[in-house]
């Protein structure tokens, strides 16, 4: 067996993450033993909340500076110690930044290939899409003929959340940082629209595209954006809270939007945690991979290729230069 190249966190980041913020290392891989599996990572996931995870804040737990870094995989498996996988198997295992790892058997998911490529475990097959679907039927509630806004939308979820509301009848609007994002997001995902935040006032952008208010805003950012959406809210709407990039890469907590702007539109707003839906999983699992299948979702990947180049990733990831999901082949 080859050593095992991992890749742990040398320091708690300041601000942005960098890639000296990080070490790679070799070490003999492990052997499984009984209940245990030797995989081999084929693709890594880099997703925001590893930020949190580095900074302390995130309820998933902190990652303290000598550690391995966090993330979810889909892997392969090559010796098992548990009758129920074989060696070939498709897996994802919450197994980090390594090539080698051994994981119990009990902590993975299987993973059918034939549900669409085994990256898009890690996308929209996987917790960016249960979060975008469980986020925006269940707690968002669409309706058919709703206004949907929603930030970071060429994103893993942003993209789900869109293309599924107009699935479900309703009518997206995107929230995105360059004119290729925005047309990415008409062109390929059938967006009514795309604001560029970056060469556009928000707030002219969605008074412009969502001239008889929000009915649901599902939010990847925090911040301006969601000040702006909380302006625009059309009576009884939705806000789902999901993500909040815009507050990763510092210390200190912005300021709020004002309560009042909830008062006036009577919305509801509710807090997405994805965890709390696993229930959902075979339903989506059904609906989405169909979907998939009948070329009504479109989506982008961002690959990597190295695990030695994953540090450079996510910091392209936490400063929006990444274009959909942000993955790292490995092997």
């Amino acid at each position: 067996m080859n050593d095992n190249t991992c890749v742990l966190l040398k320091r708690r980041s300041e601000g942005v993450p960098v890639a000296e913020d990080f070490e790679l290392v070799t070490r003999p891989a492990e052997q499984p033993g009984a209940g245990q599996l030797l995989c081999e990572t084929r693709y890594l996931s880099l997703d925001p909340y590893l930020r949190g995870r580095i900074s302390g804040r995130h309820l998933s737990g902190a990652i303290l500076p000598g550690e391995l870094m966090g993330g979810e995989a889909v892997c392969q498996v090559l010796e098992s110690g548990d009758e129920r996988f074989q060696p070939g198997d498709w897996l994802a295992a919450y197994s980090g930044w390594q090539r080698y790892p051994v994981v119990d058997a009990d902590s993975v998911r299987t993973v059918d290939p034939g549900l669409g490529p085994v990256s898009t475990t890690l996308g929209i097959l996987g917790m960016p899409g249960l979060t975008a679907y469980a986020g925006l039927l269940r707690l968002g509630e669409p309706k058919a003929g709703d206004t949907v806004l929603v930030s970071a939308a060429t994103g893993p979820v942003g993209s789900m959340v869109a293309q599924i509301a107009q699935i479900k009848g309703g009518r997206a609007v995107g929230i995105a940082g360059s004119p290729d994002k925005c047309a990415w997001a008409v062109e390929q995902a059938g967006m009514a629209g795309c604001i560029n935040y970056k060469e556009e006032d928000l707030r002219e952008g969605v008074k412009r595209l969502c001239p008889d208010g929000v009915d649901v805003y599902f939010d990847n950012v925090g911040g301006e954006c969601l000040q702006v959406a909380m302006e625009n809210l059309a009576l009884g709407a939705r806000v789902v809270l999901c993500g909040l990039m815009a507050q990763y890469n510092t210390d200190e907590m912005p300021p709020g939007p004002n309560p009042a702007w909830v008062i006036k539109a009577r919305a509801t707003v509710r807090g997405m945690v994805v965890y709390d839906h696993e229930d959902l999983r075979p339903q989506f699992l059904s609906d989405a991979s169909l979907w998939l299948k009948e070329d009504r979702i479109r989506y982008l990947e961002d690959v990597t290729e190295g695990l030695e180049n994953a540090p450079d990733a996510f910091h392209r990831l936490m400063t929006g230069q990444n274009f959909g999901k942000a993955l790292v082949k490995v092997s």
